[in-house]
Order: C-alpha cells, then structure tokens, then sequence
C-alpha cells in the first residue's frame, strides 16, 4: 500500500486499504499506480461514514489526487470528451450546488448529482473547442471566435478546468454553445458522493446505475432525508464495506464548534447541560456567541436554522420588517431559497437549463432585481460555477397562520422560491456558512418534547446538525428578539453583473 505522504491517523488508513482493494478490482490499483481497462460485472459500494472533523473529506481529497495522478479522468459534468476503449473516469458528487461548492473551495472539483445524469449536448462547431482545451484535437477556428478569444479560452480553462467558463470568458453565454440536456445513456466508472446522508433511494439507485464503484461519505449524525422512511442510504451497508472514522485529526483540534458539536454524543449532557457548555465555550473563544438577539444583517447571507416552520415564519416576516421591505414586492438583496420546478413535461428542456444552472430545489440565491420580462427576476446562486442567472420566478412567502402565501412576483411558471432569511435544519444540511445563528429555543422545544430517532434524541440531532453548518463563528440566540439592520440590503459584494439567460429570450 502507497499512502499519501500526509500522516493518516489508524483508521483512515484501514478505510484507505478497504477502499484500494475496492478500486484494484475495479482495474485501478492505487498500490502499483497502474490503470486497466474496465472489468466486466464488476459491482462495488462502500461508505465512509464519521461525524464532523473525523476526515471523511480529508480521505476523499486524497483519494480524488491519486486517482487523478494515475492518468484517470474527472468528470465534471459541464463536459465531457470522447470515450474511448480504455478511458477510466471518475466523478465527485454532492447532492447539493452549495455542498459541491464547499468541495470546490478545497481543490477537488466537485458536482451535483443531476449534472452527472443529465449530461449536456454541444453545439457541434463548440465542441470542437472544448475538444481543444481538453487536449483531445487541434485548435480550430470557429466562425464568431477570434484568436484572442480563443486564448482567453485557454487561459481560463489552465486555471479553472471548466469548459463553459473558458467560453465565457471568450464572451459566449451558455445558450450559445449549449443546445439542450441529455439523461446520461453511458456508464462511468467511479464515483465518490460527499454528504451522503441526504441522499434518497431513488438518487441512489440512479448512480448505482451510471456507477459500478461508488463510494459514499456520510455522517450518521446527521438528520436522514425528509422524504426518506428508512433512515440513510448507507445504514444497510454492511461492515467491512461500511468504513468508521473516528475524530482525533489535528485539523478537529482546538475548534470550540466541533468539541460542542461532539459533546452531544455523551448521554449524561442534557439541553441544560450543553447550553452551559455553549456559554462556557463562548467566555473563552470569540468563534462561539453566546447571542440575546437574532443579527438582521446576517440574515442577509446566512439565514438562521430553526426547526419549526412557525418559527421559520416569523422570523422571515421580522427580517422584511427590519428591512422596510414593502408588502407586495421583493428588496434587491433578499435572500431565497429554490423549492423547485413548476414546467409541464413539454418543457422539460428548459427544467434542464434552470436545474443545470444551479436552480435545484434547496439552492440558496440572493435577488439582483425583476429580468426583462414580466416575471422574469435576476439572480444570484450561491455555490454555482457561474453564479449570475435570470429566469422565469415564483416567489411564495408564507403567512404565518395561513394556508396560501402571498406570492409578490411571479411568473406563469418558471423557478419556485420561499424566502430564505430563515430555514429549516433538515433543510440546511450539506450547506456551510461562514457564520451561523442556531434559534435555541426551537432546539429546547424539541427537547421538550422527548422524541427519540434512531436511539439518539430528536433535539440532539437538530443541534448536531446546525452547529456543524458554522465554518468560522457559531452564534447561539437564546431569544426571540431581532436586532436593527446597520444598514440597507446589499448587492454589491456578489460580483460581476448577472449575465443574459437563454430562458429569458423566450416564453414558457
């Protein structure tokens, strides 16, 4: 067995030889550094399972750069080459834009699982291109495409690896070299799924289809999947196909969040007795806030995790409050949440363009203003590749009390969105936030009511969950109160000016 020339603690190692005999038979071995053509019949799933900070992602990116450096390719899902005979491939999934994206900031390039089974198709002259940039023919020339153009192509594409944001850096947009989207009709080879404890059945029966590897990273602390009534995917996997990490790594060290978030684990620390250790750790770190009131600006970017709906309600409602924002439209700067697609089935192409661009259902987008069209609205979604969108929008905002929300913009059909200052933590799952505002009281009401999910207390998991969405700064509000905004909603701080899209050119 070769190792990374990192230090892995025992049982990262043990995980890493289970999982290179998994890939050896798969024809890649990663002790010979040798790659063979695709064996037939060959079926493997395994899952790495640990709670925050016991290096599942740690063990993925390296697995991710040796397979890498053994000449095995990553697909993206933006595009994809030419298959040949001996071509081995692999792909790096999250069920969510803002988790692939969490991924992305760590150097492994990461997408989302509708990009791997709906695959894009090319116009034929601009495949040429991105045949070019991915080393697999010669420069061509392109009508439309000057020379400076293509090198700005190349450019890009040396630093970023994405095809479409080297064509748009030659100053094409999607619906130019993009003509419509495919259910993915070849297998590929490897697949490594992070946060894989959202995961459905359904999803997970479609990539055991495209994927005779597949590795799965999971946390068992976390909150199964809403729709789900057999608990995680991964939880019938069994033992030694199901790989444990335990947390001692030099990364979970000295952070106040994570020692919070594994004091939950012990039995005798009841929702008292961890609110004490929570202020304890905020007297003696700045990166845990022992907070009296919710921070209206912070809503802006990093709504609060609550957990009942009603909570999630009145808070939202509060925000607009603080915020001036008028009854019947939208602030630029509101922060939304996608709760999905509302096409009939001959619009299916379109559904396919939003989804492609980052418009699933849980994605987290910012409002820029209304588009061209009535009912068209520019936007911002965050964890994107390119971010910048205008598409056909509903926009619910749920009354508290009532059964119909009150819709301030909305199209025929087109993207659906709730508003997103505040979220559920069933539905947080797989984001991270700089900073995080966790609603106590909402966690002592589940405490209150002593419902246990699998052998562990419900309140336990929910505060599990949220604390672990806090990247840097973990605020624990133990009131209902919400503080005065500083200043008006902003913009500004989301980058470049949101670019044309296809959809907005045509109605529905």
């Amino acid at each position: 067995m070769t190792l990374p020339a990192l230090t892995f603690s025992d049982d990262q190692a043990s995980a890493w030889d289970t999982i290179s005999e998994a890939l050896t038979a798969s024809g890649i071995s990663l002790a010979d550094e040798t790659v063979s053509p695709p064996r037939e019949g060959v079926e493997n799933v395994l899952a790495v399972i640990g709670k925050a900070g016991s290096g599942k992602t740690m063990l993925l990116a390296e697995l991710y750069r040796a397979v890498r450096e053994m000449g095995v390719q990553v697909v993206s899902g933006d595009w994809e080459g030419r298959r040949t005979k001996d071509r081995r491939t692999l792909a790096i999934l999250a069920p969510t834009n803002k988790a692939a994206s969490v991924l992305r900031s760590r150097g492994v390039p990461a997408t989302t699982i509708h990009r791997i089974i709906y695959t894009p198709v090319y116009d034929p002259e601009f495949e040429k291109v991105a045949e070019w940039l991915a080393g697999d023919g010669d420069r061509p020339e392109v009508e439309g495409l000057s020379d400076s153009a293509l090198d700005r192509a190349f450019a890009s594409f040396q630093v970023h690896g994405s095809v479409p944001a080297a064509l748009a850096s030659a100053g094409l947009r999607g619906s130019d070299f993009i003509t419509g989207w495919k259910r993915r009709e070849e297998p590929l080879d490897i697949g490594f799924v992070d946060e894989s404890s959202m995961l459905d059945q359904k999803q997970f029966d479609d990539l055991k289809e495209i994927f005779p590897t597949l590795l799965l990273f999971g946390d068992p602390a976390q909150l199964p999947p809403v729709q789900s009534t057999g608990g995680m995917v991964f939880d019938k996997i069994e033992a030694p196909r199901k790989l444990e990490l335990s947390r001692v790594h030099r990364q979970a060290e000295d952070n106040p969040i994570l020692d919070l978030a594994h004091a939950l684990a012990d039995p005798a620390v009841d929702f008292h007795a961890f609110e004490r250790l929570v202020e304890e750790a905020s007297k003696k770190d700045p990166r845990v806030v022992w907070a009296g009131r919710v921070e209206s600006d912070l809503m802006a970017r990093s709504p609060v995790l609550v957990w009942r709906n009603k909570t999630r309600i009145r808070l939202i409602h509060a925000f607009r409050s603080a915020f001036e924002a008028p009854v019947d439209e939208l602030l630029e700067g509101e922060p939304l949440i996608c709760d999905g697609i509302e096409l009939p089935m001959k619009h299916r192409k379109k559904r396919l363009d939003l989804e492609a661009r980052g418009l699933i259902k849980g994605a987290q987008v910012v409002y820029l203003g209304p588009g061209k069209r009535p009912g068209f609205s520019r936007l911002h979604v965050f964890g994107a590749e390119e971010p910048q969108v205008s598409a056909a929008s509903i926009v619910k905002i749920e009354k508290e009390g009532e059964e119909e929300p009150f819709i301030p913009f909305a199209a025929t059909m087109g993207a659906t969105f709730l508003h997103g200052a505040a979220v559920t933590i069933h539905k947080a799952q797989g984001s991270q936030w700089d900073a995080v505002q966790v609603f106590a009281p909402d966690i002592y009401a589940a405490a209150q009511m002593g419902r246990v999910e699998a052998g562990q207390p419900l309140w336990k998991r929910l505060a599990y969950v949220a604390v672990t969405r806090a990247e840097r700064e973990l605020r624990w509000v133990v009131r209902n109160r919400l503080a005065r905004p500083s200043g008006p909603l902003r913009t500004d701080d989301l980058g470049r000016a949101p670019a044309p899209f296809k959809l907005e050119e045509q109605e529905p």
